[in-house]
């Protein structure tokens, strides 16, 4: 078995780089692709100029098509402080500069408030994140129950669960710059605008932490347990507050040696 190793915090890991969990949801036209905040679904259309076709299916020499798609509402997606900064220099490819991480995964049940709401709470997180060996640099949220239909499921006006602010600002608290979790938002669907997590996260506008960044829509399968992993944070060079995103996970394990990095 190849495998790689690093040190983090002083002790040493290692993870088998050929053996990769992927925990995206891929972009595709039609119905059975994720999608919420009431966004159009993704369409791919095959480019004609003039006799040219952009199939091969239909005779051309290449594929060669466009698509259209909204990153917050279809599919994974990560995105930085721009999301809710009218500055323009706050883009993804400016704030995000690395892109590996080691991560810690978590699985929790979002807890019903009045109204109807389902939140997930800090006081149900906060053992689970205490468990850590290391302070990790991402977290990596799965709710519960994890049905397979998250990868397929419709959200738009379901008022689907999010997390609660005091959850939010804990984690900006401990430096966790990255948060993946499986749902549309970190917010309530509909909130009057209030992003209340979201601000406590990028802790926005007094102290704005510009390299964090939250990815949605992510899907966990029950095969991947909780516990460590190093985080391959995948996305594009879009000059945009949010990007399409292929988050890749690396399952950790604690050796006696390895190298200096962190």
């Amino acid at each position: 078995m190849l495998t790689a190793t690093l040190q983090y915090h002083g002790r040493s890991f290692s993870f088998n780089p050929v053996a990769p969990l992927d925990i995206a949801l891929p972009l595709k036209p039609g119905p059975e692709q994720v999608n919420c905040f009431w966004a159009k679904s993704v369409e791919i259309d095959v480019i004609r100029v003039g006799d040219f076709v952009g199939s091969v299916a239909e005779g051309g020499s290449t594929n060669y098509k466009r698509v259209h798609l909204t990153p917050h509402g279809n599919g994974t997606h990560t995105e930085c402080y721009g999301h809710i900064s009218p500055d323009p220099a706050a883009t993804l490819p400016n704030c995000l500069q690395r892109f590996l991480f080691v991560a810690w995964v978590v699985s929790v049940a979002p807890r019903p408030r009045m109204g109807g709401d389902l939140v997930v709470e800090l006081a149900d997180v906060l053992p689970l994140l205490q468990a850590a060996p290391v302070p990790p640099e991402a977290v990596v949220l799965r709710t519960l129950p994890n049905a397979g239909a998250k990868r397929t499921r419709q959200y738009s006006g379901q008022n689907p669960p999010y997390i609660s602010a005091e959850l939010a600002q804990y984690l900006a608290e401990q430096g966790i710059e990255h948060l993946l979790l499986d749902l549309p938002s970190v917010d309530r669907e509909l909130d009057n605008g209030l992003l209340a997590a979201h601000h406590a996260f990028w802790q926005y506008p007094d102290n704005i932490r510009r390299g964090a960044t939250i990815t949605e829509l992510i899907f966990v399968p029950d095969d991947v347990a909780d516990g460590l992993y190093l985080l391959n944070l995948q996305v594009t060079m879009l000059e945009l507050d949010a990007s399409p995103s292929r988050p890749v996970l690396y399952y950790l394990t604690e050796t006696t040696d390895g190298w200096a990095g962190h």
